[in-house]
């Protein structure tokens, strides 16, 4: 009972399930591997083995933390419940995010050091800075004496 316009293959024929068999949830739209779970199950239940099956259990469990673990591109849930969020657990960082905190905090303590005059660059600052203001105060020195001096011509010229 091929369903379409086209004659399948014998080698891959694929069945589709029904809306009326997938709602009566027959083993036909069920996947293979949960056919197999599901096998287990009842072959442990009909010889009665409880110890094995938690034994399985916890190697079953094992294998997944292992894989879970050691496989780097695992797509983590980006949605967790809050009754399964751990909080206690602290968040690591990226390496991106450590490099860029490492960075702030080279700067504030940089500009620390700077404040206090500890580095190169703001002694040679303060230097220029004591060059200037000497200068200053010897410019200030003559425009008073440069003052005084005229002053003094035009009380003589007075005179």
């Amino acid at each position: 009972m091929g369903r379409g316009k086209f004659k399948g293959k014998p080698t891959g024929r694929r069945h589709f399930s029904t809306p009326e068999e997938i709602m009566a949830g027959t083993p036909a739209s069920r996947p293979r591997t949960f056919r197999q779970e599901e096998a287990e199950v009842e072959k442990d239940e009909r010889f009665g083995n409880e110890s094995s099956e938690e034994s399985e259990g916890s190697e079953k469990e094992q294998r997944r933390s292992l894989i879970e673990i050691q496989n780097p591109n695992l797509v983590k849930p980006k949605n967790l419940k809050a009754k399964n969020a751990d909080t206690e657990k602290t968040t690591e960082l990226s390496r991106r995010e450590r490099e860029e905190i490492a960075k702030q905090k080279a700067h504030e303590r940089y500009m620390r050091l700077q404040e206090q005059g500890k580095t190169e660059q703001s002694r040679k600052d303060l230097e220029r800075l004591a060059q200037i203001r000497q200068q200053r105060t010897e410019a200030a020195k003559k425009r008073e004496e440069e003052k005084a001096a005229r002053e003094r011509k035009k009380l003589e010229a007075q005179k």
